[in-house]
This record gives C-alpha cells, structure tokens and sequence, in this order.
C-alpha cells in the first residue's frame, strides 16, 4: 500500500511511519516540518515527504495525489494528528475537512484517524472509571474533546471507508506482546497503550481491513 500519514513527525506519527516501512509499504509523510523526521526516515527510498499546514490545508491534496505529478494517490489516508497547547482549537475538525476533500478529489476511499477514548458512541455502556476519565476530559481539556468529537461526527458522515481508533493515556515504550481492542472495551483511567502498539494497530487495521466504520478502543493487558 501506499499510505499518506499526516502528523508524522509526532511521537505516533514515527513509530507509526517506522512500521509501514517494516512492512514494505510506501509512505507519504506529511508534516509542517520535515527535519523533524529522523534521518532513516527522510532518506529512505519508499518514503515521500510533503511540507504543509493541515490547518491551512496546504500541501493536504499533493500529499494524498501521491506527493508529485505522475504518481499515483495514496490508497489510504491516516491522521495520527495532536492538538499542543499553542495550536488552534479545533485543528482535528478543520483539518479532517481538507483531507476529505482532497480524498474525494483523487478517489481514494480509506481513512484512519485516531482520537482520545474520551470520545463516546450514544448508548455507550461506560465503566466509573471511564465516567471519571471523561469528566476530568470535560474540566481541563474540553476544546480538546469537543473538537475531537466534532471531527467524529464528520468522519461518520461521510462516504469513505473510515475507522475511528480510541486511545486511552498514550506512553512510550516498545508494543508489548498484546493489547485489548474492540468496539465495547470498558476502560478506566488506570487504561493506558503505547504509541508503537497503537502505530501496529493502525497499521493492522488497514492491511486487514479491519473495524471498517467502527469506532474501536484499545489499550494494553
């Protein structure tokens, strides 16, 4: 596969781009700046890599066009994008609008976007801890929250095959050996999963096409 990665350069974007390229696949990798990519990565022979502003939407369609003319469009689109305390509000939103523009410009039809286990499906059975999680999201991150439901809402709306991943508290460190995942996990705020087993969860969730308009947890054992 050809995948475009947006957020590359982040501490899931890497590990994230590091596994495609393990796997064979070719990888797009968009970032605002694209020295913040390891050496191993930028000068490697199956990797592209776009500078641009998701926000402002620039470079979003070069990128899922295939990163130059000739080329053919990614097969699929990740979004592994962070909102930091100095960024816009509703980055997740805004965002995810010009990469489904550009998707819809190029026919590509798969996409994969990662957000907060704080986000909930309506008639979500929720364990307290969970309850607990999601009023603490509620009091110190709500714009972190509402823009990442908001972007849900349009991921859900839409034509694409889509599939929304749920994280709880993301940590460094290698995978582990297993992780729990599926679409009615009960996580408490002791729930927590590496950024490289998310990064293999992705990546399993696209080769296998799995959770296809699901919006599936995970988390480590």
């Amino acid at each position: 596969m050809k995948l475009v990665i947006f957020g590359a350069t982040g501490r899931t974007g890497v590990p994230l781009v590091e596994r495609a390229l393990e796997h064979g696949h070719e990888v797009v990798a968009f970032a605002r700046d694209g020295a913040g990519l390891p050496t191993s990565i930028r000068t490697h022979e199956r990797v592209a890599v776009v500078e641009g502003d998701a926000y402002a939407g620039e470079g979003i369609e070069t990128a899922i066009g295939g990163a130059g003319s000739g080329d053919d469009p990614v097969d699929a689109a990740v979004s592994v994008l962070g909102q930091t305390s100095s960024g816009p509000d509703d980055l997740l939103t805004v965002a995810g609008e010009h990469v489904f523009a550009a998707m819809d410009e190029h026919g590509v039809d798969r996409f994969v976007t990662l957000v907060g286990a704080g986000v909930r499906e309506d008639g979500e059975s929720v364990s307290l801890g969970g309850r607990a999680m999601g009023a603490l999201l509620s009091l110190l991150a709500s714009e972190v929250l509402e823009d990442a439901e908001r972007h849900v809402e349009a991921v859900r709306a839409s034509d694409v095959r889509w599939t929304v991943v749920r994280a709880p508290r993301l940590i460094d460190g290698d995978p582990a050996d297993a992780v729990r995942h599926g679409t009615d996990l009960r996580l408490g705020l002791r729930d927590a999963v590496s950024r490289a087993n998310v990064a293999a969860f992705i990546l399993y969730c696209l080769e296998d096409d799995l959770y296809v308009r699901e919006i599936p947890k995970l988390t480590g054992r």
